[in-house]
C-alpha cells in the first residue's frame, strides 16, 4: 500500500502513567477510533511500513481534547515513550459513512482557497484545528502586512524611549468552518470558496 491507501486519524504525543497507556491527539472526529477495540495500523516514522496493532481499549481525557489508549504489547511507560510521534492509521476504504457538508481531514488539507466575492487565490488549507466550530488555517499566497505604527516623537534627555519593533507579516490565517464563511468546499476540483467577514482578512 502507498500513503494514499492510508487514514491518519492520530498522532501518539507522549506516554500516559506507568502501565503504558498512550495519550494520542486525534486527526479524526470520530470517537469510536479510540474507544472501540480492533486492528489499527501504526507507523513509527514517515519511512516506516505501517504495522497492524491491537486497540484494546480506549478512553477520552476529559478537558484535553486528547484520548488515552492501550494498545496490545506496550506495557511499560518506557513503550509507551518509544512510540511517542508515531502515527495511527486505518486503511482508506475503512471512511465512516458522512453527513451532508461532513469532510474527511485528509480531503481538506492541501485545498485551494479562493475569496469568493473576488475570485483572488489566498493560500491552501494547511491544518483544520478543531474548535467550538472547527477551524480552517489557511497559508497565505501574500502575507498579510500589518499597518505601520504611529511614529515615535524622538527621545528627550530626561527619558530614554523604547522603541517599538516592526510588526511581523502573518502568514497564516483562521477562518471559521461553518457554512457562512465556506459556502463552497469542491473536493473533487482541490477548491474551496470562503466569504469572509469584514476584518478577518485585514492585518491590524
Amino acid at each position: 500500500m502507498n500513503s494514499d491507501d492510508w487514514l491518519e486519524i492520530g498522532t501518539i504525543v507522549a506516554a500516559q502513567g506507568l502501565d503504558g497507556e498512550l495519550r494520542v491527539y486525534p486527526s479524526s472526529d470520530f470517537p469510536e477510533r479510540f474507544l472501540e477495540p480492533g486492528t489499527r495500523w501504526l507507523q513509527r516514522s514517515a519511512e516506516a511500513e505501517p504495522e497492524p496493532v491491537e486497540l484494546l481499549e480506549g478512553r477520552m481525557i476529559p478537558g484535553k481534547g486528547i484520548y488515552a489508549i492501550v494498545l496490545e504489547g506496550v506495557e511499560d511507560r518506557d513503550e509507551a515513550e518509544a512510540l511517542r510521534g508515531a502515527r495511527l492509521l486505518v486503511p482508506d476504504s475503512d471512511r465512516p459513512q458522512l453527513a451532508e457538508d461532513e469532510y474527511h481531514v485528509v480531503d481538506l488539507l492541501g485545498l485551494e482557497v479562493y475569496h469568493q466575492p473576488s475570485g483572488d487565490r489566498l493560500g491552501t488549507i494547511a491544518n483544520i484545528i478543531p474548535a467550538g466550530n472547527d477551524l480552517l488555517e489557511v497559508q497565505l499566497d501574500k502575507p498579510l502586512i500589518a499597518a505601520s505604527p504611529e511614529p515615535e516623537p524622538p527621545p528627550t534627555p530626561e527619558k530614554r524611549q523604547k522603541r517599538s519593533k516592526p510588526p511581523k507579516p502573518q502568514t497564516t490565517v483562521l477562518i471559521p468552518f461553518v457554512k457562512e464563511i465556506v459556502p463552497i468546499v469542491d473536493i473533487p476540483n482541490r477548491r474551496v470558496e470562503v466569504n469572509p467577514p469584514p476584518g478577518l482578512l485585514e492585518s491590524t
